[in-house]
Formats: C-alpha cells, sequence, structure tokens
C-alpha cells in the first residue's frame, strides 16, 4: 500500500508516519495478496487541542473509510485501526454470505414515492455548485452498493449495475428503509 499522509495545523513527524504506516500495515492480513492501494491520512489538530484523523483506502469494488476524533492522536490512529478492521470483517462476512446463498438473492427495496414535494421557489444564487466530484463507477449489485454507501457514512451511493450495466443510485429514506433508482 502507498501512504499519503497528510497534516493540517501538524507537521507530520517521521515517528507520526511510522505510527500510521505500522498500524495500517496490520490491515494486510485480511486479504490474500497486499492491495495496490493508495491510503490517504488526514491529520488535524484543533486550538482546543482535539485531533481528527480521517482514513480512505480506495480499492478495486471497496472503499474503506473511517474518521476519529481524539484527544490523543496515536488513540484516534487506533481506533481508526479497529473501525476498518470491522468494516473490512463486515464486508468479507456480506460476500461470503452471498456466494452461499446465491440464487436466493432477493433485495427488499421499498417502492419509490410517486409524489414528489412542491418545487420551492429558489433564488439564483441557491443554485451554484459548490464543489465537484467524479469518481469510477464499479459494477456491483445493490446490496453491496447499500453496503458501501453505509461503510462511507453518506445518505446515497452511485454504481454501476453488474446485471444490467446501467448507472443506479442507492439511497437510504428517512423510515430507515433503503430505496433504489434504476436508469432507462
Amino acid at each position: 500500500m502507498n501512504y499519503n499522509v497528510r497534516g493540517e495545523n501538524i507537521e507530520v513527524t517521521p515517528a507520526i508516519r511510522d505510527y500510521v504506516e505500522k498500524k495500517i500495515s496490520k490491515l494486510d492480513k485480511y486479504f490474500a495478496e497486499t492491495p495496490n492501494a493508495n491510503v490517504h491520512v488526514n491529520l488535524k489538530t484543533y486550538t482546543n487541542t482535539r485531533s481528527k484523523v480521517e482514513v480512505t483506502i480506495p480499492m478495486p469494488n471497496l472503499v474503506l473509510r473511517a474518521e476519529e476524533d481524539h484527544d490523543d492522536m496515536y488513540a484516534a490512529i487506533d481506533l481508526i485501526t479497529d473501525k476498518l478492521e470491522r468494516q473490512i470483517r463486515k464486508h468479507k462476512t456480506k460476500v461470503n454470505r452471498k456466494f452461499r446463498e446465491k440464487g436466493n438473492m432477493t433485495a427488499v427495496f421499498s417502492q419509490l414515492d410517486e409524489t414528489e414535494p412542491p418545487a420551492a421557489e429558489e433564488e439564483e444564487n441557491d443554485l451554484e455548485v459548490v464543489r465537484q466530484k467524479s469518481f469510477d463507477l464499479k459494477p456491483m449489485d445493490s446490496e453491496e452498493a447499500i453496503l458501501q454507501m453505509n461503510m462511507l457514512g453518506h445518505s446515497f451511493y452511485v454504481f454501476t449495475n453488474a446485471e444490467s450495466n446501467l448507472t443506479n443510485v442507492v439511497y437510504k429514506r428517512k423510515d430507515g428503509r433503503y430505496g433504489l433508482i434504476e436508469a432507462q
């Protein structure tokens, strides 16, 4: 794994860099071969001595991401490693279960609401795009997309449906269930 350790309001010393690499490299035991992934680590410190650590590991068909706030940066790195480890175990369990139950897969999605809320009149300033992202759409099924969405902590996830090869979106509804938007 290639490590990209960046600090905001803190100098990334060799000791901090070594600690991050040592802790995150423990995740290698979960992979048959070491993934060729770029590990992005953001270390932030605030004026109230709190530290925030963010780790993102984009890999083919999986994005591992975790963040943690703590008074001690080293403790935050330890907690991040534990979170990433849980994510990997959860993903592997889900994948293994999927292969065991192959053929019995039924996606449980509630139907999309037919009614649309009334459009609010907005000023031109409210329509400004303030952030733009681009990413590769990975072919996967809706269950895996929901898992990815939950691991990222987002309320929606865009993906390519492996069966239809079309762009789909899964999203979390206010009632806690999930919805699926399929392109035609």
